[in-house]
């Protein structure tokens, strides 16, 4: 199976877990994952099988939605609830005060990331140092908050989505909340309910994977490669360029029928089979090579 399984991970597994049980589940061992969740967060993991672990650097890059929940007057060493308790504060603010403060995210953001993670510094994660008791310096990292929208607001909890660039820490940002409100905060909650364009009403649970291939739908879940890129534009082959395009090479126009010279496209044969990533190359006026899905 070459393509895209979309998960929903429960609270309790790590991403490495979930591929390693899918590993036993399908009875393959070339499977990753798209996105790193924490172990007590849950949500839509995309998994690629097969061919698809090309796709993993694009996945990644793709935004990302979650639903959490903040909690104000509290503080912890890990910014959630998994953490020890550094302080608590009682929650003076108003409604107003948070909705006010949420709004100041919205838009480009320089966050630093938590101590625990999976960063590394020197060549060793930030956790193995978190957990030696040791804190270094962490150089801010630019991300961007698209949209946030409020959902309910009880205080001291606050429950919001938000849509947001790859590499953005959900529990650093309910701890900056906190720190701008003056009370501090950590995150509670943590749902993905969004990666790219794969949302938690379409996820699949290791469960319902099991029960798939014990009935043998599995392959009807899974997403091929080229529907998994069906922004991109597609072009076809000639007849003439079926053989180069099956041997990875690069296509000038003679071969190509249709043209989009404007960032990626999918190539597909003469057949309308999806072959590869292809990519218009100004300088040597063809089409090149990205990626290639034979």
């Amino acid at each position: 199976m070459d393509g895209v399984l979309n998960i929903r991970k429960e609270k309790g597994y790590t991403s490495f877990d979930v591929v390693a049980k899918l590993r036993g589940i399908l009875h393959m061992k070339k499977i990753g994952h798209t996105g790193t969740l924490d172990p007590e967060a849950e949500g839509v993991l995309p998994v690629v099988l097969g061919k698809a672990t090309k796709l993993v650097d694009l996945l990644t890059d793709k935004q990302k939605t979650y639903e959490a929940l903040l909690h104000l007057g509290l503080e912890t060493d890990t910014q959630d609830m998994t953490g020890t308790v550094l302080c608590e504060k009682s929650v003076e603010v108003s409604e107003e005060d948070v909705e006010a403060v949420i709004r100041e995210f919205v838009g480009e953001y320089q966050q630093i990331p938590p101590m625990y993670s999976a960063l590394k510094v020197d060549g060793k994660k930030l956790y193995e140092l978190a957990r030696e008791g040791k804190t270094v310096e962490r150089k801010a990292r630019t991300v961007h908050f698209y949209e946030i929208d409020i959902k309910e607001i009880n205080l001291p909890y606050v429950r919001f989505s938000v849509t947001c660039s790859k590499g953005t820490y959900i529990r650093t940002l309910c701890h900056d909340i906190g720190q701008k409100l003056g009370c501090g905060g950590c995150m509670e909650e943590l749902i993905r309910t969004r990666s790219g364009n794969f949302t938690w009403e379409d996820s699949m649970t290791l469960a319902e994977v099991e029960d798939a291939v014990k009935d043998g739908t599995i392959e009807d879940r899974v997403i091929r490669i080229g529907q998994v890129l069906k922004d991109y534009p597609e072009i076809f082959c000639t007849r003439e360029g079926d053989r180069l395009l099956e041997n990875g090479n690069a296509l000038t126009e003679y071969f190509v029928k249709g043209s989009h010279k404007k960032g990626w496209v999918r190539m597909c044969d003469s057949q309308g089979e999806f072959k590869g990533i292809y990519q218009w190359d100004e300088a040597k006026n063809r089409y090149q090579p990205q990626k290639m899905f034979l």
